[in-house]
């Protein structure tokens, strides 16, 4: 066989073996806020369309509770899924579904232990707390000072916390003292990443570091000009650390020899929010504005274009949009559907929405505020709850805060909806 046919051959075979391995996963109504794989090979994923997919295959099983966008997700060893959410709550999932219990605010961070036997929770509330799988009340450790972005266990007594005012902290959990400052970085630090010894962080800033655990001196600097890290995973038989970044790249590492090995753009425009090995690193799956999670080979991702397209229409450029339609895209078009039907959004759809009850699609969870709700959806009543935002507007609420100041913003806003949502 001569060079070139030899090289052609070796091209179809990679191209072949990237088309089998390649995959999506479809299914969600809104971007891909968190994914996590168990020890078996179970993928989940969390989405901002409030739910949480459980894959076999392309096929998803939908885990439905919380009440906003599902941000955190962990396995325990014995395959117990956890999530946590824009709803403050902390959710485990099997036979017998429950809340663990709630923070102040939203949940950034899960982290199960490795006996199995409780899962740490961080919030931008400025709190960690200790839920006990099986049954029993929470507790709360010493406060962190900040807001909690990451968690990450070290054994069953230590617990790494990262916080938004740049501190890497450390918690002795068999003491209960407050934790020990092991790191101070200029920028919040969004993401960790345990290895044998050594701990990673990823920073606003695009700040991407490793340190030792015994002595606390910088194993490496893995910084590139990029920012900010919002993701990150580690896979201990691969030795692989996979590390996201907002500008939508996916960079693999080799921590035995602490070298980048792969630096793959993920998507053409928009962040990497989510990152999961396969349990033997060969696949790493991998989330961001779209409704679909990617999985790619890793020996692989040279071959292939973005993937996530990240061509939401919130981020065309504003002069390519009436004013009215912008102001759908960027407030309204995540978490409504303008047609008819059912859809996996979080929002219902504004199809009908002129002269229609709040609260009335049929088979949509509403919250409880909106049961007895005497509003009717008009020019009226959509340009009050975008002028007062509807925490105002609807107390209880679970529409996101919105707010658009402009009048003449809002009356756009209005005359579009008129157009897009008319009923049949």
């Amino acid at each position: 066989m001569g060079r070139l046919a030899l090289t052609l051959s070796l091209m179809l075979c990679a191209a072949s073996v990237a088309a089998q391995d390649f995959a999506t996963l479809k299914g969600h109504g809104g971007p891909i806020m968190g994914i996590a794989v168990s020890p078996s090979g179970q993928v989940a994923t969390g989405s901002f369309d409030n739910s949480v997919g459980l894959w076999t295959g392309d096929t998803p099983r939908w885990l439905e509770g919380h009440a906003a966008a599902v941000t955190a997700l962990a396995w325990g060893p014995e395959g117990t899924l956890v999530s946590g959410g824009d709803d403050f709550a902390v959710r485990v999932w099997g036979e017998s579904p429950r809340v663990l219990g709630q923070h102040q605010g939203k949940v950034a961070s899960l982290a199960v232990s490795p006996d199995g036997r409780t899962v740490a929770s961080g919030s931008w509330d400025g709190s960690v707390m200790l839920w006990p799988l099986d049954e029993g009340a929470g507790t709360a450790l010493p406060a962190p000072g900040a807001g909690v972005n990451a968690l990450a266990f070290d054994g069953p007594g230590t617990l790494y916390a990262a916080t938004m005012a740049g501190a890497l902290l450390r918690y002795d959990l068999t003491t209960g003292e407050a934790p020990v400052a092991i790191v101070q970085h200029g920028f919040g630090i969004n993401r960790l990443a345990r290895g044998p010894g050594w701990i990673a962080y990823g920073a606003v800033d695009g700040g991407t570091r490793v340190i030792d655990l015994t002595t606390g001196a910088q194993i490496a600097d893995l910084t590139l000009d990029r920012r900010p890290i919002l993701a990150m995973s580690y896979n201990p038989p691969s030795q692989q650390l996979a590390v996201g970044d907002g500008e939508g790249y996916i960079m693999i590492v080799d921590t035995e020899r602490w070298q980048i090995t792969r630096d793959f753009r993920a998507t053409r425009q928009g962040p990497v929010w989510a990152l999961a090995f396969s349990p033997d690193g060969s696949v790493i799956h991998a989330g961001g504005l779209d409704d679909v999670a990617y999985s790619w080979p890793v020996e692989l991702l040279d071959v292939f274009e973005p993937g996530i397209s990240g061509e939401r229409s919130f981020l065309r450029a504003a002069e390519t949009m009436p004013n009215g339609e912008r102001q759908f895209m960027r407030k309204c078009s995540i978490c409504h559907a303008l047609t008819p039907g059912p859809s996996r959004k979080a929002g219902p759809t504004l199809h009908g929405v002129f002269g229609r009850p709040a609260g009335s699609v049929p088979g949509y969870s509403y919250s409880p505020t909106l049961d007895d709700s005497d509003i009717i959806w008009n020019e009226t009543t959509i340009d009050a709850l975008f002028d007062q935002g509807p925490d105002h507007y609807i107390p209880g609420s679970k529409m996101p805060m919105q707010v658009i100041a402009g009048g003449s913003d809002r009356a756009d806003l209005i005359d579009y909806l008129k157009q897009a949502t008319k009923g049949e």
